[in-house]
């Protein structure tokens, strides 16, 4: 069901982003995201001078590389355009992502490697769509090679992550009938 109708408004910002999951020839998976902001008016910079409408204020680019165990095996940020010329400073501290794992604490380990200072808010929250799109890439494919191998012997991950995946629902008793606990 779609929102109720607005009230009358003027648009200033538009932010895009998209995200993209590839598996690899070598069997290790590219995540990409990129990021969009414009506004719909023109505007002065100190360090870019005229930004015009529609001129992105920032665009960048992520590439999470990842094995089927959702490890960064390597992480590129690139920042085609940014506020500032500083800007240019933070995309390389993301290849600090590698080692890290997409699943329980990601957000915390993210935040301690490339948080802050240390890197850039908007690449920083692309991570977070990124590591949606990294598990909406990869368990589809490796859920299809376990069913045609044999039944899950431990609990799949995805078990009481959100409302449709409640361990007591029809979802998981449909799919996963061992670990259904409903009645």
């Amino acid at each position: 069901m779609p929102l109720s109708p607005p009230t009358e408004r003027t648009e200033y910002h538009l932010r895009r982003i998209e995200c993209r999951g590839y598996q690899r020839a070598d069997g290790l998976w590219d995540i990409e995201g990129h990021l969009v902001d414009t506004k719909s008016y023109e505007f002065e910079s100190h360090d870019r001078g005229h930004v015009g409408a529609g001129v992105p204020v920032h665009e960048m680019w992520l590439r999470l590389t990842i094995d089927d165990e959702l490890l960064v095996q390597a992480a590129e940020a690139s920042t085609d355009f940014g506020p500032y010329d500083l800007c240019q400073g933070a995309p390389p501290n993301f290849a600090k992502l590698k080692g890290l794992r997409i699943g329980p604490g990601w957000r915390r380990a993210v935040h301690e490697a490339v948080g802050g200072i240390k890197g850039c808010t908007h690449l920083v929250e692309l991570l977070g769509p990124l590591a949606t799109t990294a598990f909406q890439t990869i368990w589809p494919i490796l859920a299809r090679r376990a069913r045609s191998a044999t039944e899950p012997q431990t609990k799949p991950r995805t078990i009481d992550s959100c409302h449709a995946y409640a361990s007591d629902g029809p979802v998981v008793k449909r799919l996963w009938p061992a670990f259904y606990t409903g009645a």
